[in-house]
């Protein structure tokens, strides 16, 4: 690439990428605190029980995967 085009590929990035503002919009804290200070609100979905059935009805039909399953954990 020679100067020419640096240049030009330089303008054309500063023309299309806004600049990123170096202060937020908003304070996050307030927001960041709430998230921590709340209880977990996990619980399973269909498709979690659906892999936790087929990873045990797999161990039952086939028990020499509990050692292979170990191993990788």
């Amino acid at each position: 690439m020679n100067e020419r085009d640096e240049q030009e590929l330089k303008d054309l990035l500063q023309r299309h990428i806004p600049r990123a503002d170096a202060e937020p919009r908003r304070d996050l804290w307030p927001q960041m605190r709430g998230r921590m200070e709340s209880p977990p609100a996990k619980r399973w979905l269909w498709f979690e029980w659906a892999l936790a059935g087929a990873l045990v009805a797999g161990l039952l039909v086939n028990p020499g995967t509990i050692l292979v399953l170990l191993y990788h954990l």
